[in-house]
C-alpha cells in the first residue's frame, strides 16, 4: 500500500508587500495552522517519508514548519510544476517518486487539490481550505501503479475542525 497525503498552503497574507502572487507569504494565521496541523499529523499518523512542495513562499513555509513542528524529519523538496499544477501533472509526479517512500505529502494549492482529489477517488467535490491535509491510500505495490480512480479517501483534517 501507498499512501499520498495532499496539504495544501496555509492561509496566505494578501496585505503583505509582493510583487508575484508566487512570493506571497503566509499570514500570521496560515503559520500557526501549519504548526497545529504538523503536530496533529505526528500524532495521528502516519507522517510522511518525503515532502513535495510548491516552491511558492506560502507553499513550503507550510511545508517547512509543518514538518518542524511535528517533527516528521522528512527531507524537503521543491517541485515548481505543483504552482499550477494540474491533477495530471500531480499524477506524472506521483507515479515518479521512488519505491522506498510509504507515505508521501505534497504540498501546493487550489484549486489543484480539491481536482486531484475527486480525480484519484471520484466524488469529491468540496472546498480543500487552507491548511487541510487529505489522506489518500491505494492498494498497489509502486507508486508508478498510481492511477485516477484507484484512491481511497480515509480522511480530510481542516484546522478548524481540530480545535
Amino acid at each position: 500500500m501507498k499512501t499520498l497525503l495532499l496539504l495544501r498552503h496555509g492561509k496566505s497574507d494578501w496585505d503583505a508587500p509582493y510583487v508575484h502572487d508566487h512570493d506571497r507569504p503566509l499570514a500570521k494565521r496560515g503559520r500557526k495552522a501549519a504548526r497545529k496541523m504538523g503536530r496533529w499529523l505526528a500524532e495521528r499518523g502516519p507522517v510522511p517519508d518525503r515532502i513535495v512542495s510548491s516552491t511558492a513562499v506560502r507553499a513550503r513555509t507550510t511545508a517547512r514548519r509543518a514538518n518542524d513542528k511535528g517533527g516528521w524529519n522528512a527531507p524537503v523538496t521543491l517541485d515548481e510544476a505543483l504552482y499550477g499544477a494540474s491533477p495530471r501533472d500531480v499524477l506524472a509526479l506521483v507515479r515518479a517518486e521512488a519505491e522506498a517512500t510509504g507515505v508521501l505529502m505534497l504540498v501546493g494549492h487550489e484549486p489543484t487539490w480539491s481536482e486531484t482529489v475527486d480525480a484519484f477517488v471520484g466524488g469529491f467535490d468540496e472546498h480543500f481550505p487552507t491548511a487541510a491535509i487529505a489522506r489518500i491510500d491505494f492498494d498497489v505495490a509502486r507508486w508508478s501503479e498510481v492511477g485516477f480512480g484507484a484512491g481511497r479517501l480515509v480522511w480530510i483534517a481542516r484546522p478548524r475542525d481540530l480545535d
